[in-house]
C-alpha cells in the first residue's frame, strides 16, 4: 500500500535552494519541527561551483560531493523519492515510487534538467573520443583528462542558447585550458574556438569589457549565435546551427568542452505550477507563486530573470522563509528578492572577476574596489573560502 504523508511544509529538491530553506524554517520557527519533509531521490549532494577546477585540474573531484543524508538539518524529514505530479489545488503532490504527499504549504525547488540527448550524438561519445563536460560529477575528470594530455589543434568550448546552470561556467573553462595550453607548450600549435548561443560573452557590460579584454590577449576564436546540435566522436567533427540564419556548419575538433541545453525538470514542465516555458512561476520579488498563494518557488527551476547560480539561491533562501513564515501567520510578505546574482569568472590559474549583479543588471559589488578587474585574491576566495562557507554557512541556513 502507497505511503500518505502529512507536513506543515513540503520541500521539492534537497540541493542548495531546498537544504537552505529547510534549516531557516527550522531555525526561526522550533514548531515547524518534524513537519518539514525534504523530497529527493538523490543520496549524494554535489558543491558544483568547483567543478570548474576540478575540470581545470585545480581541485579534486571528491571534495565537490557528501552525502545528503549527513546534510538533511536537524528537525527535518528526508523521503527519498522522486515527484511526479503536483495537484496544488488540493495541496497534495504525487511521487513515481507512488506516496502521496499532503501540505499546508509547498517549496519547489527542484534545480534544472540538463539535456544530454538534445545534442544528437553526445550521450555515445561524451567522456570519450576528446568529448568532454564539467556539468557532470561523472564526466567533469575527463575535461582534465583532455586538457592534460592535448598537444595541439583545435579545442572548442560550447554554450548553448539556453538557461544553464552558471552563465559564466562554459568560458571559465576555456581560459583555464589556456594557461595550461601555455604552461604545456602546446598553445602555440592550438585554436582555441569559443561557439556561444548567446548573442555576446557577458549579458553586464562592466564585466563583458574585461572579458573582452581577456579573449583579445589570449588569441581565442568566438563565435556568437550559434548551437552545437550534433557530434560525431570518432570523426572529430561537431555541427553547429546558427540560430539566425539556421545555416549549419562543421567544425573539426581534437578536443571540445560541451555544455549542453538545460531547462525545466520535466515533472515541473507539465504541471500547473509551470509559466508557458515551463518554469516554476513566481513573484519575482516575493517568490511567491502567481497562482496558489501557499506555494514558492526558489532557484534554479525557477522563471526568476536572473542568472542561475548558487549566490543567487544565497539571496533567494533567507526571502522565501521569512515570507512564508509571515503568510503562516497572516502577516504581509515584506521580504523581498531584488534579483541578486553572482559569478565567480575564472580567467586563468590565480586570476578572477567577481561578477555581482541585480535584476536590472546594475553590479552591485561587495567589495570596496572594481571588481570587473582580474584578481587573484577573488581566484583565493573561490578555491578556499566560497566551499565552506557553502558546507558550513548556507546550507545549515547561517548565511
Amino acid at each position: 500500500m502507497a505511503n500518505v504523508y502529512d507536513v506543515k511544509v513540503a520541500i521539492v529538491g534537497a540541493g542548495s535552494a531546498g537544504i537552505s530553506i529547510a534549516a531557516r524554517l527550522l531555525r526561526k520557527s522550533r514548531q515547524l519541527r518534524g513537519q518539514v519533509l525534504l523530497i529527493d531521490p538523490s543520496d549524494k549532494h554535489y558543491y558544483q561551483p568547483l567543478w570548474t577546477l576540478v575540470g581545470g585540474g585545480a581541485a579534486k573531484v571528491e571534495d565537490s560531493v557528501r552525502e545528503q543524508a549527513t546534510l538533511i538539518p536537524d528537525g527535518a524529514k528526508w523521503l527519498k523519492e522522486a515527484v511526479d505530479t503536483f495537484v496544488p489545488e488540493k495541496n497534495t503532490l504525487k511521487t513515481k515510487e507512488g506516496s502521496t504527499v499532503r501540505y499546508d504549504y509547498l517549496v519547489v525547488a527542484a534545480g534544472v534538467e540538463i539535456y544530454w540527448d538534445q545534442i544528437k550524438g553526445l550521450k555515445e561519445t561524451i567522456g570519450k573520443n576528446g568529448v568532454c563536460s564539467n556539468y557532470s560529477y561523472d564526466y567533469v575528470q575527463s575535461t582534465w583528462e583532455n586538457i592534460r594530455h592535448f598537444r595541439g589543434g583545435t579545442a572548442i568550448f560550447t554554450q548553448p542558447s539556453t538557461q544553464v546552470k552558471c552563465g559564466g561556467a562554459p568560458q571559465k573553462i576555456m581560459y583555464l585550458a589556456d594557461d595550461y595550453f601555455r604552461q604545456s607548450g602546446v598553445r602555440e600549435q592550438t585554436n582555441i574556438i569559443f561557439a556561444s548561443g548567446l548573442p555576446n560573452i557577458f549579458a553586464v557590460k562592466k564585466y563583458a569589457d574585461t572579458l573582452e579584454q581577456v579573449i583579445q590577449r589570449k588569441n581565442i576564436e568566438t563565435k556568437y549565435r550559434v548551437e552545437l546540435v550534433e557530434i560525431d566522436g570518432k570523426a572529430k567533427k561537431a555541427t553547429f546551427e546558427h540560430l539566425d540564419t539556421n545555416e549549419r556548419f562543421t567544425l573539426s575538433f581534437d578536443m571540445i568542452h560541451v555544455t549542453p541545453p538545460m531547462g525545466p525538470p520535466a515533472f515541473i514542465k507539465k504541471s500547473p505550477l509551470a509559466d508557458e516555458a515551463g518554469w516554476v512561476d513566481v513573484d519575482p520579488y516575493t517568490l511567491q507563486h502567481k497562482t496558489y498563494e501557499n506555494v514558492f518557488g526558489a532557484g534554479d527551476c525557477t522563471n526568476l530573470p536572473t542568472s542561475k547560480t548558487g549566490a543567487a539561491i544565497r539571496k533567494q533562501a533567507p526571502v522565501v522563509a521569512e515570507n512564508l513564515l509571515a503568510l503562516m501567520n497572516e502577516k504581509p510578505l515584506k521580504a523581498r528578492y531584488d534579483g541578486y546574482t553572482s559569478c565567480p569568472l575564472v580567467t586563468g590559474y590565480n586570476k578572477l572577476v567577481l561578477a555581482e549583479f541585480d535584476y536590472e543588471k546594475n553590479p552591485q559589488e561587495t567589495f570596496p574596489f572594481d571588481q570587473s578587474k582580474e584578481r587573484m585574491s577573488m581566484y583565493v576566495m573561490k578555491r578556499n573560502v566560497l566551499p565552506i562557507v557553502y558546507w558550513n554557512g548556507m546550507l545549515k541556513g547561517l548565511m
